[in-house]
């Protein structure tokens, strides 16, 4: 009987199984640590002490390890380190192939140790991006933050501003990152964006912002966000002198941002059809040189080898552009200050194309007629006062007036439509209106991240209509809008 045969065989199995193991376990360690420090503020001194010598075995630097220094902080003393974060957390592009690997651990196909230097740079963006602490927040911790937020979006390969204002450019989408082939995180970003946009909010919320406005240095260093906003737009009241300007002056900054956006969204596709009831303008540009040919084909002459040409064709190019009157009601109580940017915006855009006649009406318990500053969205915004109840009756009564032309006029009206006692009286004169052969739109909370709450009564009755409530996503309505005015 023959002896199994040992030595050779089996101990580079054996050597290499245990390399795995001790790979695993000093991944294990940075991802401990990092739970550990997200549910529970206090050091652990055994996961601490472990993930400094994992860091540094793997040749990165122990700063890594302190949440106070910010990934930003990290990539200007190792410059080499920013490629390595840049779509770090994009899956791989297909979920088997790590099954197999699981199942191969023996074949020698993962690099682990990379496996434990990647874990250490993605607990770095979680740990400094989830974990926000208490007490107040300075204009410098803020701005950290803003700074994190936007490497776990590099991390992600989003574009940049891709979770946190919902442009959602992910890797394996267009516009998206690198890896092509990576899955579609579409459906994951809007829950991550929702995510930052609460903890941002938390941040913004404890910070001394008049003092922080007050002071010019501070207030340089604030980045213009949704959050600041509606605090600024909130407290606006209270503020005076030097820190109004400065307020003023972020909003401005973050409200010509959007629209910058918002605009490019809008004038792909914003001119009208051709009008063919125009002639031509008999232009030499305007020539259409195919059809000119094809209509004097019969004038072929084969023995000269000539065309001879009775008659020259031009191009339309005069577009259609009938009047238009869009009239947007947007609700301004405590839950819609995202509706409320993102909407004076996008109305001020409309306002500037040729033909097309913008109302803007904002309502809680009373309504106010901004029409007169449609021009201007920062105007609009000042002159708003956000919070209160719904009076949507009272929003209609403003409205029905503006409807001269009712095939011709849009109403657009977005809010979260909670209007509790009054449901019935304003459904019945949304529907009132809409048979007299007004385009009702009506949409959701309108959010950057593409959030949306809707009451259920509402949004039976518009779908049983004929008129879907529209997806919260602000894109959305921008397309719908386009349709209305081409």
């Amino acid at each position: 009987m023959t002896e199994p045969t040992t030595g050779p065989t089996t101990e580079p199995v054996t050597e290499h199984l245990a390399e795995v193991d001790f790979q695993e376990n000093r991944r294990q360690v940075l991802y401990w640590r990092l739970l550990a420090r997200l549910f529970d503020h206090e050091e652990q001194a055994a996961l601490e002490s472990s993930s400094v010598a994992v860091v540094t075995d793997v040749g990165l630097p122990r700063e890594l390890l302190d949440q106070r220094t910010s990934v930003d902080s990290i990539v200007q003393r190792h410059p080499e380190l920013a490629a390595e974060f840049d779509d770090l957390m994009v899956p791989a592009a297909d979920p088997e192939d790590e099954a197999d690997d699981e199942d191969e651990a023996d074949d020698g196909g993962r690099d682990r140790a990379a496996e434990v230097r990647r874990a250490a740079l993605v607990s770095k963006i979680l740990l400094n991006v989830f974990s926000t602490g208490s007490g107040s927040v300075s204009a410098e911790r803020l701005s950290r933050w803003q700074s994190d937020a936007g490497w776990l979006e590099r991390a992600l390969g989003c574009r940049p501003g891709g979770l946190t204002s919902g442009r959602h450019g992910v890797a394996g989408m267009p516009g998206g990152g690198s890896g092509s082939a990576a899955p579609d995180l579409s459906n994951l970003a809007p829950a991550i964006g929702s995510e930052l946009g609460d903890l941002e909010a938390d941040l913004v919320s404890r910070m001394r912002l008049r003092e922080v406005l007050a002071d010019p240095h501070l207030a340089a260093r604030l980045t213009p966000s949704m959050s600041l906003v509606e605090q600024l737009l909130r407290d606006k009241g209270n503020l005076s002198g030097l820190a109004l300007a400065n307020a003023k002056a972020l909003i401005r900054r973050y409200i010509d941002e959007v629209a910058e956006v918002l605009r490019t969204e809008v004038e792909k596709s914003s001119a009208g059809a051709l009008d063919r009831s125009v002639p031509p303008k008999r232009v030499f540009r305007n020539l259409d040189l195919d059809r000119t040919v094809w209509k004097n084909l019969t004038n072929w002459s084969p023995e000269e080898e000539r065309l001879y040409v009775d008659r020259l064709y031009y191009r339309h190019t005069a577009r259609r552009t009938t009047p238009q009157r869009l009239i947007v009601v947007v609700d301004q109580s405590g839950s819609m200050t995202d509706s409320m940017v993102n909407c004076t915006i996008l109305a001020s855009i409309f306002a500037g194309l040729p033909k097309v006649d913008v109302h803007l009406i904002a309502y809680d318990t009373r309504a106010v007629d901004l029409t007169p500053w449609v021009s201007d969205p920062f105007e609009m915004l000042l002159r708003t006062n956000l919070g209160g109840g719904n009076d949507g009756p009272v929003a209609m009564a403003m409205a029905r007036p503006k409807i001269a032309e009712p095939r011709g006029t849009c109403l657009v009206w977005i809010s979260d439509f909670y209007e509790f006692d009054r449901s019935q009286p304003l459904f019945d004169a949304i529907r009132e209106v809409y048979r007299s052969g007004v385009k009702f739109i009506p949409v959701g909370s309108v959010t950057s991240s593409g959030r949306q709450e809707v009451n259920p009564w509402f949004r039976e009755r518009f779908k049983d209509l004929g008129t879907p409530v529209v997806s919260g996503h602000i894109s959305k309505l921008v397309r719908e809008l386009k349709t209305f005015l081409a």
